[in-house]
C-alpha cells in the first residue's frame, strides 16, 4: 500500500495505490497480480471572513441583538456539527456570500439574512484552521513598562503586567506573558503594523468606552496577523471599541471565545478583518472586505473544502 500527496494550498492531490500478489490458481502458472489505484483532489472552498473551530457547541457563530453585519463576497463558517452551529436571532441582520457549517443553521433566512448563495450550506466538510502552522516567536527578556497613563512601547516581550491608559505600539512583534490589556475608561490601544501574541493566559479586553486602532504587518513571518492568542489559552477575547475604532488583520483565539462588537464608525467602509475563534459572537454594525491580499500579506482563509475524485 502506498500513499502520496502533492500540490500547494490552491489544490492538493492525494494518490493511493495497493498491489496484491496471489499464488496462481493453476499449478506452475505465474503468480496473480492485482493492482488498484485512486487519486482525489482537495481544494479549499470560498473565501471566509469568520470561522468558529469548536466541533460540537451550539451557536458557535452567534449574531444577536441589533446587529448589522455585512460581509459581501465573504463566507461565515463553523466547524460545529450542532443543529444551530450558526445562529442569528432577534433583529440581527446579515448579508454575506454564504454561510457554511458541518451542522445546521438557525435563523439564516430572509429578510434578516441575505446570502449570495441563496441558501445556507449545511452538512459541509470542516474548514481548515488558517493559522494552525504558525509558531509564536521565542521569548525574550521581559521589558519594563514606562510609568504614566500615556505610554509608547517598542516590540519585545512583556510579562506579568496590566496595560491600561493610552497605549501606543511601535511597529513590530509583541510577546505578552501573563499580561492583561485593559485600557480602562477613555483609554486606547493603537498600533500599525503590529502582531500581538497573547501567551500564558494573557488577555485582551477592549470595552465600549475605549478606543482601539490596530493593523497587522503586510509582510514577514506574521504578515496579516494582528492578535494571536496561543492554543490552550481559554481567556475570552473581547473587542468592543468605541467610536472611531478600527481593527484589521487576523484576530485568532483557537481555544477561546471571541466577542466582537463593531459600530457604524468602526467599520463603515469595510475593513480587512478575519475572526478565528473557538466560538465567535458578533454584535453592533460592521462591514468586512473579502479582497484583502495586499493588506494581509496574501494570507487567506477558506470555508469548507471541495474533494473531487480524479481517477
Amino acid at each position: 500500500f502506498q500513499a502520496a500527496a502533492s500540490g500547494d494550498p490552491s489544490g492538493y492531490t492525494i494518490a493511493l495505490s495497493s498491489s496484491i500478489s496471489r499464488a496462481a490458481f493453476i499449478s506452475g502458472a505465474p503468480a496473480w497480480q492485482a493492482t488498484r489505484s485512486a487519486s482525489v483532489e482537495v481544494k479549499p472552498g470560498a473565501q471566509a471572513c469568520v470561522l468558529a473551530l469548536d466541533p460540537h457547541v451550539g451557536s458557535a457563530v452567534n449574531l444577536q441583538g441589533s446587529t448589522n453585519v455585512a460581509m459581501n463576497g465573504c463566507v461565515i463558517a463553523a466547524n460545529s456539527d450542532a443543529a444551530d452551529a450558526i445562529d442569528r436571532g432577534g433583529s440581527a441582520l446579515l448579508s454575506a456570500a454564504c454561510v457554511s457549517t458541518v451542522g445546521s443553521t438557525s435563523g439564516i433566512t430572509p429578510p434578516n439574512a441575505t446570502l449570495s448563495c441563496d441558501a445556507p450550506l449545511e452538512n459541509q466538510y470542516a474548514s481548515f484552521d488558517p493559522l494552525a502552522n504558525v509558531t509564536p516567536p521565542a521569548y525574550g527578556m521581559c521589558q519594563s513598562m514606562p510609568n504614566g497613563k500615556t505610554v509608547t512601547l517598542s516590540p519585545g516581550t512583556y510579562c506579568d503586567k496590566t496595560w491600561s491608559g493610552k497605549i501606543t505600539l511601535n511597529p513590530g512583534v509583541y510577546i505578552l506573558r501573563n499580561v492583561t490589556i485593559k485600557p480602562g475608561g477613555n483609554g486606547s490601544l493603537t498600533g500599525q503594523g503590529v502582531t500581538i501574541f497573547l501567551m500564558e493566559g494573557s488577555q485582551l479586553y477592549i470595552n465600549a468606552n475605549e478606543q482601539v486602532n490596530l493593523s497587522p504587518p503586510a509582510s514577514g513571518a506574521y504578515a496579516g496577523i494582528t492578535i494571536f492568542q496561543a492554543k490552550g489559552n481559554t481567556s475570552a477575547l473581547t473587542i468592543n471599541g468605541g467610536s472611531g475604532s478600527v481593527v484589521s488583520g487576523f484576530i485568532y483565539a483557537p481555544d477561546a471565545a471571541i466577542s466582537y462588537a463593531g459600530n457604524s464608525d468602526m467599520n463603515a467602509q469595510g475593513n480587512c478583518l478575519r475572526l478565528v475563534g473557538n466560538t465567535v459572537g458578533m454584535t453592533g454594525n460592521s462591514a468586512v472586505k473579502s479582497d484583502c491580499a495586499a493588506e494581509l500579506g496574501n494570507r487567506e482563509m477558506y470555508a469548507g473544502r471541495m474533494i473531487t475524485l480524479v481517477k
